[in-house]
C-alpha cells in the first residue's frame, strides 16, 4: 500500500507545489490554516482539478495531467471524512451506514457491515436516528460508512475538530482500532500533534504550499529542527513501549522501553501491549546526576546527542536514551550552568502525571489487516 503525490496548482494568491511519498499506514499532513492541507486532499479526492501533477494510490493512477488521465471523482473510490459529520438525518444508523454500501459499484465487499460495527463500537446505535447522537458517535457512524464503500483510500480532513477533549478521547481509540484493522491507506489531515504522535505512520508537514518535512513520524517529532515547524510548545518525542505492570493501590502503570522503565498513570492494556508514548520536551529536566528527594518517579540515563541552540532563551537538546530518542527544552542559562556538549553522558527526570493519558496510544501493527 502506497500514496504517490506531485501537485502543482497557482491560485489568485497562494502557489501549491506539494511533492510526497508515503508507505502503508497513516499519513498526516499537518500545517498551520493555510498551509494547503485540503488542498491536497481536495485534489486526492478529485473535488479540485490541479494545474499539474500526478496522484497514484496503491500503483493506481488518478491524476497524470502530462498523460490527460483524471479519474472522475465518483470512481477515485476515495473515502472522504470530513469535520462535520454530514450524515443523513431522516435516516437510521443501520441505513446511513448501508448507504455506504450501495455506492461500492458492485464490487465485492471485503470489508462487512459486522466488521465495522464492531470495529467502531456502534451495534447499539443501528436503530437510533443520526440527531440523537453525541458528536464522537456521529463521527464514528461517518467513518464507518465511508470503510462500506470500500474505498481505495480514507481521507480524513481534521475530523476531530469540532469535538471537545472527551469525544477526541472518546475516539481515538477507535481511529486505532481503524489504522491496525483495515489494509487502508488514510490520509490525516490536522494541525494537532497529539493526534499525529497517536496515529500517523508518516508525518508530512506543508508550509505556504510546499512540503518542508516528510518521513516517520517519531523521527521528525523528536527533530529538535522540525520546530517551530510543528510548534514550540508541542516539541517533544515519541517511545515504543510495552506495558509491564499495574499497580492498582497507586493507579500507575509500569512501561519498559529500550532506555529503561517509565511510571505512568493507568493505563488500560494488558501486560505485553506495545504502545506509543508521547512525551513533550517541556516535561523534561536534565541533571548532571540522579537527583535524591524528588517526587519525581522516572529517572533515565541519557547521552546528549545534539544541542540546537538559536538567538533566543530557550535550548532544544536531543538525547539518545537507550536505542530512542528524546528531546529536552530548557534555557540557555541551565545549559551553560550544566557545560552540557554534545556526548554528555546526564539524566532526564521525568514526572508521571507528565505522561498524559491522551499522549499514550496502541503501537501501530499490520498483523491481520483486512481491505
Amino acid at each position: 500500500m502506497s500514496l504517490r503525490v506531485s501537485l502543482a496548482h497557482q491560485f489568485s494568491r497562494f502557489h501549491m507545489q506539494a511533492t510526497f511519498e508515503a508507505p502503508a499506514g497513516v499519513t498526516a499532513l499537518f500545517g498551520r490554516s493555510g498551509a494547503g492541507k485540503t488542498t491536497v486532499a481536495n485534489a486526492i479526492s478529485g473535488l479540485l482539478r490541479p494545474q499539474a501533477g500526478h496522484i497514484r494510490v496503491n500503483g493506481e493512477t488518478l491524476l497524470d495531467t502530462a498523460k490527460g488521465i483524471d479519474v472522475p471523482v465518483h470512481k477515485r473510490r476515495i473515502g472522504y471524512v470530513f469535520q462535520d459529520a454530514r450524515l443523513f438525518p431522516h435516516l437510521s444508523v443501520r441505513q446511513n451506514l448501508q448507504f455506504g454500501g450501495w455506492f461500492n459499484g458492485g464490487r465485492e465487499a471485503t470489508v462487512t457491515l459486522d466488521d465495522v460495527v464492531e470495529l467502531l463500537g456502534i451495534r447499539h446505535l443501528l436503530g437510533r436516528r443520526t440527531g440523537a447522537l453525541s458528536g464522537g458517535e456521529r463521527q464514528r457512524v461517518t467513518i464507518g460508512r465511508a470503510l462500506l464503500s470500500r474505498p481505495r483510500i480514507l481521507l480524513m480532513d481534521e475530523p476531530l475538530a469540532s469535538l471537545d477533549e472527551a469525544r477526541k478521547a472518546e475516539i481515538l481509540p477507535y481511529l486505532e482500532r481503524l489504522r491496525d484493522g483495515f489494509n487502508i491507506p488514510i490520509l490525516y489531515v490536522s494541525h494537532a500533534v497529539s493526534e499525529v504522535a497517536r496515529l500517523a505512520t508518516t508525518l508530512v508537514v506543508l508550509s505556504e504550499g510546499r512540503v518542508v518535512r516528510c518521513g516517520p513520524a517519531a523521527e521528525i517529532l523528536a527533530n529538535p529542527n522540525a520546530f517551530p515547524l510543528l510548534g514550540r510548545q508541542e516539541a517533544g518525542s515519541i517511545l515504543t513501549a510495552s506495558v509491564v505492570s499495574h499497580d492498582a493501590h497507586d493507579g500507575l502503570t509500569e512501561l519498559s522501553f529500550s532506555g529503561g522503565l517509565i511510571i505512568a498513570p493507568l493505563v488500560r492494556a494488558a501486560p505485553g501491549t506495545k504502545l506509543r508514548v508521547r512525551v513533550r520536551a517541556r516535561d523534561i529536566i536534565l541533571a548532571l546526576r540522579p537527583p535524591d528527594d524528588t517526587s519525581a518517579l522516572n529517572i533515565l540515563p541519557v547521552t546528549v546527542r545534539a544541542i540546537s541552540a538559536g538567538d533566543g532563551a530557550i535550548v532544544d537538546i536531543a538525547l539518545t536514551c537507550g536505542d530512542a530518542s528524546l528531546l529536552a527544552r530548557i534555557t540557555r542559562r541551565s545549559l551553560d550552568n550544566l557545560g552540557l556538549r554534545e556526548g554528555t553522558s546526564c539524566f532526564a527526570v521525568l514526572k508521571s502525571v507528565a505522561v498524559a493519558r491522551r499522549d499514550i496510544g496502541i503501537f501501530e501493527s499490520r498483523t491481520g489487516a483486512r481491505g
